[in-house]
This record gives structure tokens, C-alpha cells and sequence, in this order.
């Protein structure tokens, strides 16, 4: 929307008011068509509408453009007073002065500032409002460090005040310990069932590692026996081809040589000598010593 136009002092150009609202105008903008439009006016008319709204030719926001330079002057030059009138400001400024003045002016309507206070005054009384005002507060004179509204001051107690606090405070701590408890807990539960699956998963493994060790220690068992064995095959294979060595030597034998030639007659071979006999004894213990 835009200025009143009663505000203003003397005569307003017509082209200088908006052609939606018809008050002067505010933030201007200008369509192709030359029409102004206060820029509050334009946006909420173009929201719902693509056209000028004083003579319906086609219009987006993208053909708006800023006011001619020269109305801008205009506009700017144009004397206007103050808003804060009915409170009393006979001030009459510029356009383009007028905010700047309203933000600084003593009749200016303001909010109390204490909290809860319902009253509006004027800038020019606002300390002195600030003074009596029953909504003001003040830090505590007996040093309990409080923040106390006048009307409250003669009812006020330190000491109440303070064991009110500390309880407030203890149960707010009560509260903060059992949380961290109920935590504490938690995660101890978590952490429990987890020892727990891994203790069972070790468990598992060992097991597993014991069975395959006895495997291991049963078969390394039966090597070693069999070990053993061969070991005493030959040990007895040794001792009897000693002692077949040293009857041989008694008896003033010696084991055939592969270059001496077997000696048959027209009969038939020769009946086995003693030599032969060791020999073929011999002969036999070696084979079963390789095969065992």
C-alpha cells in the first residue's frame, strides 16, 4: 500500500499515485505500459492476474521495471508529515526524509521494555515511564542474586527463593544420575551379550582345534609305531645276518661272489652246501626288511 495522501501538503501530481491503490506512491514500479504501481500493490496483483490492472494489456513481473528517474524526483521532493501527528509531531519533511525521521521522533509509539508491561508510550516519556513502572525489576539488595519485580519486592525471601533452586536443582541432578544409570546399564547389557557370543564362538574354535589335535596325535601315534616296528625289523634282520656272518666265518666260508659260475654236473646241480644255504638265508632277510 501506499502513503496516504492526506499526509501530504499541497498538490499531488496524479501520475504520481499508484493506479491500484490510488494513494501516493510507495516503492515504485512502472509496467510498459507507463501505468506506476506501489511495489507491494504490483507483486500481489501478479500473483494471481498477467495483466496490467489499469488497462489489461499482458504484464509478468519480468517486464516491471524501476519508476522514470524524473518522478522519482518528483516523488522525493513532495512534503509530507509526520505519521506520529495525532500524537502531537507537527513535523513536515521531504519524502525521501521522512523515514529517517519517524525512526528518531519523540512521539514515536513504543513498547515498554520491562517484560509483561502492557503499556505504550512515547519515546519522549519512555525513561520516566521506566521509573514507576510496576513491571520494572532490580537485582536483589540482600544478595541472593535474584532479579525481583517491584511489585514483588516485599514478598520476596531469600532464603525460599534460594531452597526452591536447590531443589529444583537436586531433582534436575536426580534426574541427570538416573539417565546416566539407565545408560550405563544399557551398555553394560550390550556389552555382556556380546562377551557372551564371543565367549561361545571361542569355545566353538577350541573345541574344533582339539578335535583336529587328536586326530593329528592318533595318526602320529600309528606312524611312530609303525616306525618302531620297522626299526626292530631291522635290528633283528641285522643281528641274524651277524650271526649267520660269524658261523659262516667259523666254519671257514665265504659268501659267493656274481663272478663265480654255478657248477652243475650231467646228474643235475649239486645238492646245496652250507655256504649256499646262508646265503639264500641272507637273501631272504634282506627282501622282507626292503618290503617291510
Amino acid at each position: 500500500m501506499g502513503y496516504d495522501l492526506e499526509r501530504f501538503v499541497g498538490y499531488v501530481n496524479e501520475g504520481l499515485l499508484c493506479c491500484f491503490c490510488r494513494d501516493v506512491l510507495e516503492d515504485p514500479l512502472q509496467a510498459p505500459c507507463e501505468h506506476a504501481f506501489c511495489s507491494s500493490c504490483i507483486h500481489g496483483w501478479l500473483i494471481h492476474h498477467n495483466s496490467c490492472p489499469e488497462d489489461r494489456l499482458p504484464l509478468n513481473i519480468t517486464q516491471i521495471r524501476p519508476l522514470f528517474r524524473y518522478m522519482r524526483n518528483d516523488l522525493a521532493r513532495l512534503q509530507v508529515r509526520c505519521l506520529f501527528q495525532p500524537q502531537g509531531c507537527e513535523v513536515i519533511c521531504t519524502l525521501e526524509s521522512i523515514h529517517r525521521h519517524e525512526q528518531q521522533c519523540d512521539y514515536a509509539l513504543l513498547n515498554c521494555s520491562n517484560a509483561g508491561c502492557p503499556v505504550q508510550v512515547l519515546r519522549r516519556s519512555l525513561e520516566a515511564h521506566l521509573c514507576v513502572c510496576e513491571y520494572s525489576s532490580r537485582i536483589c539488595a540482600s544478595g541472593c542474586g535474584y532479579t525481583v519485580l517491584s511489585t514483588e519486592e516485599a514478598q520476596h525471601n531469600c532464603v525460599s527463593e534460594l531452597r526452591a533452586e536447590l531443589d529444583m536443582l537436586r531433582a534436575e541432578l536426580d534426574c541427570k544420575v538416573e539417565e546416566a544409570r539407565h545408560e550405563m546399564e544399557s551398555r553394560l547389557d550390550s556389552q555382556r551379550r556380546h562377551m557372551v557370543q564371543k565367549e561361545s564362538l571361542l569355545r566353538s574354535e577350541v573345541d574344533e582345534l582339539k578335535g583336529q589335535l587328536s586326530r593329528v596325535m592318533s595318526e602320529v601315534r600309528v606312524l611312530l609305531g609303525a616306525e618302531r616296528a620297522r626299526r626292530q625289523e631291522l635290528e633283528r634282520a641285522e643281528l641274524e645276518k651277524a650271526e649267520i656272518l660269524e658261523l659262516l666265518k667259523k666254519e671257514g666260508l665265504r659268501p659267493a661272489t656274481p663272478s663265480e659260475p654255478a657248477t652243475t654236473t650231467a646228474e643235475g646241480p649239486k645238492k646245496s652246501s652250507p655256504r649256499n644255504l646262508a646265503l639264500d638265508c641272507i637273501k631272504r632277510k634282506n627282501r622282507e626288511v626292503t618290503v617291510i
